[in-house]
């Protein structure tokens, strides 16, 4: 079993148990009084810009990296993001391997203004509900985890809670699926899921798949001011970056390092 079923196997696992404290039924009520509080589709909004946007990532731990982050001073970091003009935070909540929590979106959403991606393995409906009621603006559908239909019905669901949704792919295929679903945003996660290996090709590649009216992100690998320059020369509309940033002393400093000569 790959470290994707694994993953997916135990979320179901924690939704399961989620829906046994608090039915469905009420996280769709919380989430539809989420909604009507929260800007719709912020997320997107905020990708839209002159140049290259920064999704700067909130994550302790992950499955190839171990624990990245001992101290976690998890406002602290999503206040430096926003300071240092992040278009929007990812926050994992996934909470076996990357070590993340409800709470923490919950208690960013309260501190910035910035838009927030709940980074998680989304494999149920609930999910999606809890995302808008947690205050995400935006919600990850992995198409290596989701068929067809899952796709479509997760993403609809996320569009009528004005929640956007993050199609990510990793392959030609994938990205036609996301586009099929309705995507509105893909994202390219550089690293394959699967074997963890991470090749910043993948993105410059699958740029030229999505049409331009369409945010393209790219996911993972991204190191240097150069990773960025080479991205922009593609047409990439956004990065979503997570340890560079969560490793850095100044994580102002470094963003700002990252940015190079664009904005």
């Amino acid at each position: 079993m790959n470290i994707l079923a694994e993953i997916a196997g135990r979320t179901k696992l924690r939704v399961a148990e989620e829906k046994a404290r608090l039915p469905l039924s009420e996280v769709k009520r919380r989430a539809e009084a989420a909604a009507k509080e929260r800007e719709p589709f912020a997320f997107e909004r905020a990708l839209k810009g002159g140049d290259i946007s920064f999704i700067c990532e909130v994550k302790r731990a992950s499955p190839s990296k171990g624990l990245i982050a001992a101290d976690f001073p998890y406002l602290d970091i999503a206040r430096d993001y926003q300071a240092a003009g992040a278009a929007a935070v990812s926050c994992l909540t996934e909470p076996y391997w990357f070590k993340g929590e409800d709470r923490y979106l919950s208690e960013i959403a309260a501190e910035i203004s910035i838009p927030i991606l709940r980074k998680d393995f989304v494999v149920d409906e609930y999910m999606v509900c809890a995302a808008r009621a947690l205050g995400a603006s935006a919600v990850l559908l992995i198409c290596a985890l989701l068929d067809d239909a899952q796709l479509r019905s997760f993403a609809q669901l996320a569009g009528e809670l004005g929640l956007s949704a993050l199609v990510e792919a990793h392959d030609e295929a994938e990205v036609e699926r996301a586009l099929r679903a309705g995507a509105r945003v893909v994202g390219v996660n550089n690293r394959d899921l699967r074997s963890f290996q991470v090749d910043m090709e993948v993105s410059c590649r699958l740029r030229s798949l999505v049409p331009p009216e369409i945010l393209f992100v790219s996911e993972s690998g991204i190191e240097s001011a150069g990773d960025i320059e080479r991205l922009r020369r593609h047409g990439v509309d956004a990065v979503l970056i997570g340890e560079k940033l969560m490793r850095a002393a100044d994580r102002r400093a470094m963003l700002a390092e990252l940015r190079g000569g664009g904005q």
